[in-house]
């Protein structure tokens, strides 16, 4: 008798404790499947670029990102996934695992945000901003057969006509089209927008003299300034560019600084990934972009540094976001 109650003192005992072992077997196999910043990466990562290859993105992150993975010691590809200006690419990175494996290359995730309505994504809580990989400043160029010699010229002869002057860009919510518009409500001018499908054929078109002005990436138009088939009023930038130092800022032609329209290249990851891991990738990113060989590279590219810790470039993307909606409801930009 004494033997059966031992035995049921015995099972009720582990009947009590059960539910506490499967607890905490539970929380032992979730806290080891979880990615550590300790073990990452074991495996490729992949970099999504939404935009085709040879696009600014794409060379940007190939130049980075191959530093970042001999650092790491493990391949990093780049994978283009363009369409719906970006958006397709975006999407697959933010419904991806957030285990620090899949990240994402961007340069328009904001204005995106600004101009698509209806986005399979949350822009503010589906990502976590990493850091910039650098600048890309806008430049505001005419032609020599406009006489425009700087940037005031242009914006008086705007004022004086007002709408009587067009300026071309790369394209609806393109950077040349936000960045027109930006110095057109900070000036405060009118003016006619005529999109084309791409940089070249708006520059062609500021060239041939049927467009007054155009605002384009310095790497795009920086050989017909030289040639001089292009005149370069002013840098859409807070201070003077490397590939354009004798071209003045729209600060120092007078204008306010929300004149500046910041085109940047950003990386992010899906928001739920570890802290360590988001960290991580930081400073891995930042130490390869110290790299000699990748300024080089950079600087060819007319990518302008962008020091920012992760916590700046956070709050950075957030302002930037803000204002890109303020610019399309104040322009009137259709959103898509």
């Amino acid at each position: 008798m004494t033997f059966r109650v031992r035995i049921w003192h015995s099972a009720l005992h582990l009947a009590l404790l059960l539910p506490s072992l499967v607890l905490a077997a539970f929380a032992a196999s979730s806290a080891s499947a979880q990615p550590s910043a300790q073990d990452w990466p074991t495996r490729t990562i992949t970099a999504v670029v939404p935009l085709g290859a040879g696009s600014a993105s794409d060379l940007i992150a190939r130049i980075v990102m191959d530093e970042v993975g001999r650092q790491l010691g493990q391949s990093v590809i780049i994978e283009n996934r363009p369409g719906a200006g970006g958006t397709i690419g975006a999407n697959m990175v933010a419904k991806s695992a957030p285990d620090g494996y899949t990240v994402l290359v961007y340069g328009a995730l904001t204005s995106a945000h600004a101009l698509y309505s209806k986005l399979p994504y949350d822009t503010l809580n589906d990502f976590v901003p990493v850091i910039s990989l650098g600048a890309q400043p806008l430049v505001i160029v005419s032609a020599p057969s406009h006489a425009y010699k700087t940037l005031g010229e242009l914006i008086a002869a705007a004022k004086a006509k007002p709408g009587a002057l067009n300026y071309a860009s790369a394209g609806i919510g393109s950077a040349s089209h936000f960045g027109a518009e930006r110095l057109r409500a900070s000036a405060g001018f009118e003016a006619q927008h005529i999109p084309f499908k791409g940089a070249a054929e708006a520059v062609t078109d500021v060239i041939a003299g049927r467009s007054d002005f155009t605002v384009q990436l310095t790497s795009t138009t920086v050989a017909q300034i030289r040639q001089g088939t292009l005149v370069a009023l002013a840098v859409s930038a807070h201070k003077r560019v490397a590939l354009l130092p004798d071209v003045p800022t729209t600060i120092e032609a007078g204008l306010p600084a929300d004149s500046v329209y910041p085109f940047y290249t950003g990386v992010y990851l899906p928001a739920k990934t570890p802290r360590e891991i988001v960290d991580r990738l930081q400073r891995e990113i930042a130490k390869a972009l110290q790299v000699p060989a990748v300024q080089a590279r950079l600087a060819a590219l007319g990518i302008e540094p962008m020091p920012l810790s992760r916590t700046e470039f956070e709050a950075f993307v957030r302002d930037d976001l803000a204002a890109n909606v303020a610019l399309v409801k104040a322009a009137k930009i259709p959103t898509q």
